[in-house]
C-alpha cells in the first residue's frame, strides 16, 4: 500500500468525528488495526472510516462492543468492505431497530401522561399504577417498553 493512502491519527479524527483516545480504544479492543511506522507512530488505511463510521452506527442503536467485534471480524482481511458486506453485517440489527422505534414512540406518546416511573405524582399514575403496584415489580419506570429499561452500557 501506498503511504499516500494511509492517514495519520490526526487525520482520522478530523474526518471520522472519533477523538484520538476512540481510536487507541477501539484499537484496544481489537476493532481497529492500524500499522506503525519506523518511529511507531499510527497509520490507518482509509477504510477504517467506513470501519468507524459502522461502529457509530452500531453504538448508536445500542450493539455491545462484543457483538461489532463479532461482525467486523467477519469482514474479509486484506480488502475494502463492500455496500454488500455492510448490508449484510447490518440486516441482523433491523429488529432491534424497529423494537427501538416502537419503544420510542410508545416513550414520545405518553410522555404528556405517564412514563411509568411509579411516582404516583401525576392523577393518571392513580390509574395506571394504584397503590404503587409496580414497585412490587423492581425499581426503575417498570411501565416503559423493555427497551427502555436496559441498563445503559458505559463506553
Amino acid at each position: 500500500m501506498d503511504a499516500h493512502d494511509l492517514l495519520t491519527i490526526g487525520e482520522v479524527v478530523d474526518r471520522s468525528g472519533f477523538p484520538a483516545s476512540a481510536l487507541r480504544f477501539y484499537e484496544r479492543e481489537g476493532l481497529l488495526h492500524p500499522t506503525r511506522t519506523s518511529g511507531g507512530q499510527r497509520r490507518y488505511e482509509r477504510s477504517v472510516l467506513r470501519r468507524l463510521a459502522f461502529i457509530r452506527a452500531a453504538r448508536t442503536i445500542g450493539v455491545g462492543l462484543e457483538e461489532v467485534r463479532e461482525a467486523l471480524d467477519a469482514l474479509p482481511d486484506g480488502r475494502t468492505p463492500t455496500r454488500a458486506d455492510w448490508t449484510r453485517l447490518s440486516r441482523t440489527w433491523r429488529g432491534r431497530l424497529n423494537e427501538q422505534i416502537e419503544a420510542l414512540t410508545a416513550l414520545r406518546d405518553g410522555l404528556d401522561s405517564c412514563i411509568g416511573c411509579g411516582c404516583l405524582s401525576l392523577q393518571r399514575c392513580g390509574i395506571s399504577n394504584p397503590a404503587d403496584q409496580a414497585g412490587a415489580l423492581g425499581a426503575g419506570a417498570r411501565f416503559l417498553p423493555a427497551l427502555l429499561r436496559r441498563p445503559a452500557e458505559t463506553h
